[in-house]
């Protein structure tokens, strides 16, 4: 019986969870399928896929820097990559051709309510940042209908057009951080690289006088990032991205597979293996 390929490719990929998260898929919906981990060059992303497909495979998940190389890679996209200018999943389809979708927003979304109980539905949400991540998490936000969005970044040029780019779908407003003193919001999401290097960003108190506030970072790891201590100090209830990373993994997977996994099993046996 010939056994399913599937992977995930970046650069630098040793870190990644995607192969123990997949293969607790596996095991648990009794699918036999082969998830591994590729390593390419830096502008070695077409050539990778190309022969991941050649050989069999029939998934790609695709992590940083390629999820623009994976946008322009597939053959067609679907509403939410669109959206996101950015794909973190490729399909194989029967004719040959490649979908690419987009489950980083939608995993962020499903670990807010259905992990964490959060509600977002008329709420007040500050996203800090305005790169790549914060695009791919833009859309399936607005479609919880929140009050409203602010995008803050350090250059508010980037806040400015991403709240353009995504008006139609909901009230978005672009900020620079400098100018958050004296605002209050009900949920947080951080967005920024900061996390990932151990620094702190500088923010106002008054973000935090809303309680509770409830504070998500896309980063994760075995100890809690430098943005969810500072939100801890001040009363908010803290979340990091490993329940986001797990929930896209297992949207992944439910496109391939046609069945959804059951991911808070999953998501309590990777945070022990921090």
């Amino acid at each position: 019986m010939t056994i399913c390929k599937y992977a995930v490719v970046g650069n630098p990929i040793s870190h990644s969870k995607s192969p123990q998260i997949h293969a607790m898929f596996s095991k648990q919906t009794a699918q036999d399928l082969h998830y591994s981990a590729i390593l390419a060059d830096i502008d070695g992303f077409d050539k990778a896929a190309d022969t991941f497909f050649a050989e069999g495979g029939q998934g790609l998940n695709v992590t940083v820097p390629f999820k623009r190389d994976a946008f322009d890679y597939a053959s067609r996209t679907t509403v939410r990559a669109t959206a996101a200018k950015a794909v973190n999943t490729l399909i194989l389809e029967q004719d040959g051709s490649i979908t690419g979708d987009n489950t980083d927003g939608i995993g962020l979304a499903n670990d807010i309510l259905n992990n964490l109980g959060w509600e977002i539905k008329a709420k007040r949400l500050l996203v800090l940042g305005a790169g790549g991540a914060v695009q791919g998490i833009l859309e399936p936000l607005l479609d919880l209908q929140p009050q409203h969005i602010v995008i803050a970044n350090r250059s508010v040029d980037k806040a400015l057009r991403l709240a353009k780019q995504f008006s139609e779908s909901g009230y978005l407003i672009g900020c620079a951080l400098d100018m958050l003193e004296g605002q209050e919001f009900d949920v947080i999401i951080n967005g920024t690289s900061t996390s990932m290097y151990g620094d702190h960003l500088s923010l106002p108190a008054s973000l935090f006088r809303g309680k509770p506030n409830y504070c998500y970072d896309l980063m994760y790891g075995a100890e809690a990032t430098p943005f969810m201590q500072e939100a801890k100090n001040h009363g908010a209830i803290t979340a990091d991205g490993l329940g986001m990373l797990v929930e896209q993994a297992a949207e992944s997977f439910s496109i391939w597979r046609g069945m959804r996994p059951d991911t808070k099993p999953i998501i309590g046996l990777i945070r022990e293996s921090l």
